[in-house]
């Protein structure tokens, strides 16, 4: 007879026997336990221990990919001071308008260039912008350029109809002074800024348009703009586009628009001049740039396939050979968002596209003909991997995950220049964008760490294809008379009907957000567990760590019940 069947005749009387009550049922807990215990240590002995250790290797190794990164960086900025490096002295740069006189007597062939103004298109792409759409019109109707060779053009998508009729007064109002300003609508939103920037550009008066300037609503170009900005392109015909320095009007409403100065202050002094000096490329900001139209269209147009459609056109373009340059010294007025919920669904934008783009073109980049080996490899490792992937793996996976996890872990050792010496010199070189906020650099980086839990569910979203790939949300302006003015003020019968129809037309009733509506669930669930972290620390590993854990996990306290930002109105 089969073996098996035997023990299978014998179980089953065993089992009828104890469910009869024949046989007593007795588990030795203590055995229980010791087993388990067993298990478990086996477990943390063969799978968690390496697991954990691996994570710190990759870690750290990402750690050392972005401290050579920002110190590559530092490096090229310096020397870019040291010698001034200007755009001006790097490209061929000479005055268009009122001061090429002098210009053209010192250069025969600036004559021409001198005299004639080219045909320039200012987009600005617009969508329920109650509070600042008059700010970005304003400022475009009043730039420095001839009349007849400017072209505005508003790219209304509102689905607010009084929002809707408040834009179409303002163009209006404008065009009755004699400024050439175009209201554009579209049937429907398909592709969001993208959709709408391409639409914009198949109007029959844009054929005559060299050139394009392009503001989102809140921004506040000064009169010069194009005087300053044109010139690089009328006399430097492989530059594509000319990007301007972000400046910000809102930037001391509170902490939170603090911290956004910070990051984007670094972004712009240095990423965007290190990456404008050493390979004539960096990803477009979407907003105060200037663009070639044919480099465009060489480009294969604006494409809605990620939320980072002005990322998406700068690769392709540079994939084409085309140029660009970052001029500093051209700031742009621009409010940022200062409510949590606003600011997090730009980040999520910011977060989600960059990695969802490397995936589709990942492998053009590195099949492509066009450009050279060097600028491959940036493009590739420096500016997607490092910058998009690593940048927001490493922040969140080593110091918000593997440090409060290795608490528990005595087996895993992470090394004093890991831990404190590298981190330290990464945080110096990015602090050093805004001088004035140095004070604040250790409230930055706890905030850095908590949004990076956000960035990393985004970056893999992207990555995945999955879940909010394409949600785009139009990041929330606030807006404030005081501190964002329109370039020029109507007439007293315009305010008067502006103020009216604002004050006067009902508003859709809301539902009262419950108080826990706000609160966020994996900010307060992470700020737990690295306090617990924290606490088992101090008592039993004594590794020392229990400080950053206490105070990063306040922080993620703090964003988890929404103590940070302004309350929207």
């Amino acid at each position: 007879m089969w073996a098996g069947a035997g023990v299978v005749g014998v179980a089953e009387e065993v089992a009828t026997r104890l469910w009869s009550g024949e046989l007593p049922v007795r588990v030795d807990g203590a055995a229980v336990a010791a087993q388990c215990a067993e298990v478990a240590a086996a477990a943390r002995a063969l799978v968690l221990v390496p697991a954990v250790r691996l994570l710190v290797a990759v870690s750290l190794a990402m750690t050392v990919m972005i401290l050579i990164e920002k110190l590559f960086v530092a490096a090229v900025c310096l020397a870019v001071r040291a010698f001034r490096l200007k755009p001006e002295r790097r490209y061929r740069w000479l005055p268009i308008g009122p001061n090429a006189a002098a210009a053209a007597a010192a250069d025969e062939e600036a004559v021409l260039g001198a005299a004639a103004f080219p045909m320039v298109l200012v987009q600005i792409p617009m969508f329920n912008e109650r509070e600042v759409y008059k700010v970005s019109i304003g400022a475009a109707c009043t730039l420095d350029w001839p009349a007849d060779r400017i072209v505005i053009q508003v790219l209304d998508d509102s689905t607010d109809l009084v929002v809707k009729d408040l834009v179409e007064v303002e163009c209006q109002r404008w065009k009755s002074k004699g400024v050439n300003i175009k209201y554009e609508v579209r049937l429907n939103r398909k592709g969001y800024k993208a959709g709408a920037l391409k639409e914009g550009l198949k109007h029959d008066y844009v054929k005559e348009c060299e050139y394009i300037a392009m503001f989102d609503a809140d921004f506040q170009p000064e009169s010069d703009f194009l005087l300053r900005t044109i010139p690089f392109l009328v006399h430097n015909p492989k530059i594509a586009l000319v990007q301007a320095r972000w400046k910000f009007v809102n930037a001391n409403e509170c902490l939170l628009t603090r911290f956004q100065e910070m990051s984007l202050d670094y972004h712009f002094k240095y990423e965007q001049e290190a990456g404008s000096s050493v390979y004539s490329f960096f990803g477009f900001n979407g907003t105060a740039g200037v663009w070639r139209i044919s480099a465009i269209d060489d480009a294969g147009g604006w494409k809605d396939r990620t939320t980072v459609e002005d990322m998406d056109l700068a690769v392709r373009a540079t994939l084409q050979g085309w140029k660009f340059v970052y001029v500093g010294d051209v700031k742009v007025k621009s409010e940022l968002p200062s409510t949590f919920k606003a600011y997090r669904f730009q980040q999520h934008r910011w977060s989600c596209g960059p990695a969802n783009l490397f995936k589709k073109m990942m492998v053009e980049i590195l099949e492509t003909k066009k450009v050279s080996l060097w600028n491959k490899i940036h493009l590739w490792y420096d500016f997607f991997f490092v910058g998009k992937i690593a940048a927001h793996t490493v922040t969140f996976i080593y110091y918000c995950f593997v440090i409060p996890l290795s608490v528990w872990l005595p087996e895993v050792q992470i090394p004093l220049w890991g831990i404190v010496y590298v981190p330290t010199v990464i945080t110096l070189l990015k602090a050093v964008g805004t001088p004035s906020s140095f004070h604040l650099v250790i409230l930055w980086v706890l905030f850095e760490n908590v949004m990076s839990l956000h960035r990393i569910n985004a970056a893999i979203t992207g990555v995945l294809e999955a879940g909010r790939v394409n949600e785009w949300v139009v990041t929330e302006k606030l807006g404030d008379a005081s501190k964002t003015k329109p370039a020029t003020n109507g007439s007293d019968t315009v305010k008067l009907i502006d103020v009216e129809i604002t004050t006067l037309v009902p508003k859709l009733v809301k539902r009262r957000a419950r108080f826990w509506d706000r609160y966020h669930y994996p900010e307060l669930f992470v700020g737990i567990c690295i306090i617990v972290s924290g606490f088992y620390d101090v008592f039993y590993a004594k590794k020392g760590y229990y400080v950053f854990l206490f105070i990063q996990g306040l922080a993620f306290l703090i964003v988890g019940f929404e103590y940070i930002g302004v309350c929207p109105p």
